[in-house]
């Protein structure tokens, strides 16, 4: 059975006409309009999504300042938490669940920028806001294995499932070279790191499509040699690649047009076929791509 996850919060925002600019991104709406929030949550689950994120990716430094984070990180990942629970507890979606976000945090696609410390330090208060309205937690974009061991740390001895997703290099490789993540690393470094955090699924996220499938085959061959029952998902973006040295959400980024709903679609058949077994969809990808993944794989 395929777990169809949901789409991009931030893009969906804008598109909907909730607040959204730079360098907020999605925390604007959850700032100013959380109603908003939840109706992208809700959009998200009508297509068919079995797991919503919540929204508190940009609840960071990065995007709203060190000293606003201070002041109200902690309660801004709680209202996150307890707008993805609210919809998730309508009686029109059991058995929905809740993955709490816990983002990048010294910028997305920049191993070089990552600080230990930093990371520990901003994260502890997303966790203790997320903790009372979560089911399960996604540490995602994960540009070095080191922010493994950081959110491993962080999540201390949380019983619940814990989910590692990696951004993968959008650079074209030759055949026969391994998948690797922005850091360099081999995909097998990552899920090796993952298993050793606990993790009960490994997952590749915001990058390109072309990219995620021999990601997943190198993940399920090295939890397999690890003699681990790991899941693997994917979750694409729908933009073009950027320069290495750029950071995602930075700038607002064109959409591909071959990344409509069946051209997604087409992609994320390869990857069910590749292994994984949960599939959603990143920055650009909105319900109606999620409606075709459900109705085409779950």
């Amino acid at each position: 059975m395929t777990i169809i996850l949901d789409g991009g919060m931030g893009r969906e925002l804008k598109r909907s006409g909730a607040p959204f600019r730079q360098p907020e991104w999605s925390a604007l709406a959850l700032i100013e309009a959380p109603e908003r929030v939840a109706d992208v949550h809700r959009a998200f689950a009508v297509a068919g999504a079995r797991v919503i994120t919540t929204n508190s990716y940009a609840v960071v430094p990065f995007h709203i300042g060190a000293e606003r984070f201070a002041a109200e990180g902690e309660a801004l990942a709680a209202r996150a938490g307890a707008l993805a629970r609210g919809v998730a507890e309508t009686p029109e979606f059991a058995g929905l669940r809740v993955a709490g976000s816990l983002p990048p945090t010294c910028g997305s696609y920049r191993p070089d920028l990552f600080d230990a410390a930093v990371a520990s330090t901003t994260l502890a208060p997303l966790v203790r806001g997320l903790a009372p309205h979560v089911d399960l937690w996604l540490a995602e974009t994960l540009s070095t294995t080191a922010e493994v061991a950081v959110a491993a740390e962080v999540l201390g001895d949380d019983p619940r499932p814990r989910w590692f997703s990696f951004t993968l290099r959008d650079e074209n490789v030759a055949p026969g070279d391994a998948p690797r993540l922005r850091s360099g690393e081999p995909v097998t470094a990552g899920v090796a790191a993952a298993l050793a955090a606990g993790a009960s699924a490994v997952l590749f996220n915001c990058s390109q499509p072309e990219v995620m499938e021999a990601a997943v085959r190198a993940a399920r061959a090295e939890a397999e040699a690890q003699g681990s029952a790991l899941e693997v998902g994917v979750y694409a973006n729908a933009f073009p690649p950027q320069q290495a040295e750029a950071t995602a959400n930075e700038t607002l980024l064109p959409l591909r047009a071959d990344l409509d709903p069946p051209g997604y679609l087409g992609w994320a058949r390869r990857w069910q076929a590749a292994g994984a077994s949960i599939i959603g969809g990143c920055c650009g990808i909105g319900p109606e791509h999620i409606a075709a993944l459900a109705a085409d794989l779950a």
